[in-house]
């Protein structure tokens, strides 16, 4: 199937939409399995459909999803984008399939996952330095980064280098769902203020909320302008946009039993119409 790349998305009601459109495929591919990372999809869907729609061009940029269990957005974003055949999302989480359900290096419509947390920034700063170091002054590098992993060393040890560099065609965008694994991430590690420690680093950095699609895409238009590395951090919910579910979901792995998930899709559908 010979794919290109959809027109960019102008106006921020098309890009909410567009949001909803990948919630919908992410609630698909795991009412498949029951449950999975639909949580990631819900918190992020509004920042990939800003990413993949204003900001990614395949032929210059690169795209890094530090969370390897993000990359359900990202495939529904591509696909939603005219980058992945829709139909390959029917074999998502499945043996052998190249959508496997935590990124890989075989991950398609993005240039690096990251299995281990927190290597993703690292990963962008080396593409970013590439680039400059190659004379490609056009390109330009956009990393996913979950808030639970602004608690790695790492982390910062990459943040504190792209911004003694200035590397100015680098924007991270971190999505501040207050959500991990071992619960919220405020009750695990304190990383408040985020804003001024990326700052303290020679950052760029905007504080939204990463559910309205305005903000988040003026504040993607001032980091690609800025003279320096810039980050956006994105508040967000790992329920967003999905009335339907319990009030107890654990938004980090949600179970979508068969039920709940005609429901989902439904809600969606609906609001689609």
């Amino acid at each position: 199937m010979d794919l290109k790349p959809e027109s960019p998305v102008e106006s921020s009601g098309e890009l909410a939409e567009l949001a909803d459109r990948i919630r919908l495929r992410a609630v698909r591919m795991v009412a498949m399995h029951g449950l999975g990372y639909l949580g990631q999809a819900l918190s992020s869907a509004e920042i990939l459909a800003t990413v993949y729609r204003r900001v990614y061009r395949p032929d210059a940029d690169r795209i890094v999803i530090s969370p390897g269990h993000y990359v359900i957005g990202a495939f529904a974003a591509a696909a939603e984008s005219g980058l992945l055949d829709p139909a390959a999302l029917a074999t998502y989480g499945h043996d052998g399939s190249r959508l496997e359900a935590i990124g890989t290096e075989r991950s398609p419509s993005v240039d690096l996952t990251c299995g281990s947390l927190g290597q993703g920034l690292s990963a962008a700063v080396g593409f970013a330095l590439s680039d400059r170091l190659r004379g490609r002054a056009d390109a330009r590098t956009v990393v996913l980064v979950s808030d639970g992993e602004l608690e790695e060393g790492q982390v910062w040890e990459a943040a504190m280098f792209a911004g003694h560099h200035r590397l100015d065609r680098l924007v991270a965008l971190v999505d501040a769902n207050n959500s991990q694994v071992d619960g919220p991430v405020a009750e695990i590690t304190t990383i408040e203020p985020v804003a001024d420690k990326w700052r303290a680093f020679g950052w760029h950095a905007q504080d939204v909320d990463g559910h309205d699609t305005g903000a988040l895409a003026a504040a993607v238009e001032a980091a690609l302008e800025a003279d320096r590395p810039a980050v956006v951090i994105a508040r967000t919910s790992t329920t967003t946009g999905l009335d339907c579910l319990p009030d107890n979901t654990d938004g980090h792995f949600v179970k979508l039993p068969a039920e709940l998930a005609e429901r989902a899709a439904a809600e969606l559908e609906a609001r689609l119409a």
